[in-house]
């Protein structure tokens, strides 16, 4: 098996990264919550901006269509973390 490290401080993988992406997390903040990666040295932090690209997250898709993110996700807004409420 084949892994590539993006986070050495962490150990996470570019497929970790692509995991908590493709679960929601859109920015390198979100994926720092999700996996620490990026929360010590910072040297990851431009190469995870480049795995999460521009697109292909539900949550940026509906704020650039003007919709709530929280919206078409099923989240009721009261029970949303207060990360997520931000976000929307």
């Amino acid at each position: 098996m084949n892994r590539v490290y993006v986070c050495s401080c962490f150990g996470i993988t570019e497929t970790q990264v692509k995991e908590h992406a493709a679960a929601g997390a859109c920015t390198p903040r979100q994926i720092a919550s999700a996996s620490k990666a990026g929360t010590d040295c910072g040297s990851c932090v431009r190469r995870i901006q480049s795995l999460l690209g521009r697109g292909g997250c539900p949550r940026r898709e509906l704020l650039d269509r003007g919709a709530s993110a929280l919206a078409e996700l099923d989240v009721p807004e009261g029970a949303a973390p207060p990360a997520l409420r931000e976000a929307a």
